[in-house]
């Protein structure tokens, strides 16, 4: 596949962007693959404004007309898989079996789910909490346009978190991919276009400071939705806080602590390390990234890791053998380099990887560092194949350690004893924490975080409510 759609998708149609253009890399070349002219000023006032038009419609749309138009959208991604896995394949450098075979999957999954869940919203029973002649419920109604920003590292996936439970509550949306991996959502407004009402999804095209800025800034935007940083997170909250108040929904990062008892399952740990650290070239807020061990496992363990992560196989993504591809630029590649060498500067061991190979392409070796807790690479979110590992005397260290952190969207806990186990993790502060697992996702549960990692919830019931506003009825009999 050479051709990619490069248009911007506004009030149903395809446009060219009247902005900037920007460049859409191939990772695993580090060639480009489509340039993408970007939004205008007026083109950004056009979206929303298309969104807030379609908005009174598709509010009183009924669920059911809702949930149908979600399966119909659920249908034609399940028929487009191979296109739509082959775009976001090449354009974010992730191995194609995995994208196919279980990130598309998922996309086809939320849509179905929120189809569902849109027609069983709870709400609290009608009362006269008042007096018997006054009558009292509650109405979740949609909020109105939201605008929001999607990350590289799921291009799909994490727009797809965000664009399903946003339409089926009754809103209408104007989202943003990155810079850097514009081209599968584009593919994707395709489907829209087939489905949904003009307006109801518009996308538009270019970065932050002259697209997502104004975009987020918009009076009649209601609601912001991000996934990014947190440098991000915070303009996206001084955006809100302008002349019309904005609610925000923000999953900011994280860094991942794995605390593994002297009593845990080494080999399931490092079994599952294998994917939940270097997925996607550890591009992942919830990744495995720093391993808190017990003293008396922690030279065994780090000898385990070493084995598997020399055993790992990494290369050109449409590879059918490969685990993780290049990280997503040669900013990202050398911005991991970065951390890697200050480490090595400081006195840490690393002990596999470590480097950058000769050749085309934004790579970077699967690395194991040994260091002492309060070193930068132990502390810092990496966002590359990079996984660290530090020794602890006693587990309430760890959970001190792991608690430090700025960040509190993911962690996990491992041990033989399941009492033990549910003891840390009920004093750990992290949205999610998985326990002798780590990774697993289900579109059930909720997805968010703590501290500065955000809040809010991708995934679930609870993401369809965050994307309604409360209002409370009382009627005179």
């Amino acid at each position: 596949m050479s051709n990619f759609g490069t248009l911007l998708f506004i009030n149903g149609k395809f446009v060219a962007g009247e902005g900037a253009v920007e460049k859409a890399y191939e990772p695993a070349c580090g060639t480009v693959m489509a340039e993408v002219r970007s939004a205008s000023a007026a083109q950004i006032d056009q979206a929303v404004g298309a969104a807030q038009a379609a908005f009174k419609g598709w509010a009183k749309t009924s669920p059911k007309e809702r949930s149908m138009a979600l399966l119909a959208i659920a249908e034609k991604i399940e028929a487009r898989i191979p296109a739509l896995a082959a775009i976001e394949s090449r354009n974010a450098g992730k191995p194609l079996r995995y994208v196919q075979g279980g990130e598309l999957a998922n996309v086809v999954d939320v849509f179905r789910f929120y189809a569902s869940a849109v027609r069983n919203i709870p709400g609290a029973v009608a009362a006269n909490y008042r007096s018997p002649s006054l009558t009292s419920m509650v109405r979740r109604d949609p909020i109105g346009v939201i605008a929001q920003i999607a990350p590289w590292n799921y291009p799909l996936l994490m727009a797809a978190w965000k664009i399903a439970p946003a339409i089926a509550a009754g809103n209408t949306l104007v989202i943003k991919p990155s810079e850097n991996t514009p081209l599968s959502l584009l593919a994707l407004a395709e489907v829209f276009a087939e489905v949904l009402p003009p307006g109801v999804v518009n996308v538009v095209c270019g970065n932050g400071a002259d697209v997502g800025q104004p975009l987020i800034s918009h009076d009649l935007v209601r609601m912001i939705s991000l996934t990014g940083d947190v440098s991000t997170g915070r303009a996206v909250l001084r955006a809100a806080a302008g002349e019309t108040i904005k609610r925000t929904h923000l999953e900011l990062g994280g860094k991942a602590p794995v605390i593994v008892c002297a009593d845990a399952d080494l080999d399931a740990l490092v079994a599952t390390l294998r994917e939940a650290s270097f997925y996607n070239a550890g591009q992942d807020c919830t990744a495995a990234c720093r391993i808190f061990a017990d003293a008396s496992v922690s030279q065994k363990l780090t000898d385990k890791l070493q084995a598997m992560i020399g055993s790992l196989v990494w290369g050109a993504p449409e590879r059918g053998d490969v685990e993780f591809g290049p990280v997503i630029t040669e900013r990202q590649r050398d911005r991991v380099a970065g951390y890697v060498e200050r480490a090595r500067k400081e006195g840490a061991d690393v002990v596999a990887g470590g480097y950058a190979p000769e050749g085309a392409g934004y790579y970077y070796a699967p690395t194991l560092i040994a260091a002492p807790i309060q070193a930068e690479i132990v502390q810092k979110e990496v966002f590359g194949p990079v996984l660290s590992i530090t020794p602890f005397d006693r587990v309430e260290t760890a959970v001190q350690w792991a608690n430090a952190s700025e960040y509190g969207l993911a962690s996990s806990v491992w041990s033989g004893s399941s009492q033990r186990a549910m003891q840390i993790a009920n004093e750990l502060e992290y949205g999610v924490t998985w326990i002798n697992t780590h990774g697993a996702m289900a579109t059930e549960m909720p997805h968010g975080g703590m501290k500065n990692s955000g809040y809010g919830s991708d995934l679930s019931m609870q993401s369809l409510l965050d994307y309604t506003q409360v209002r409370h009825l009382m009627m005179a009999s």
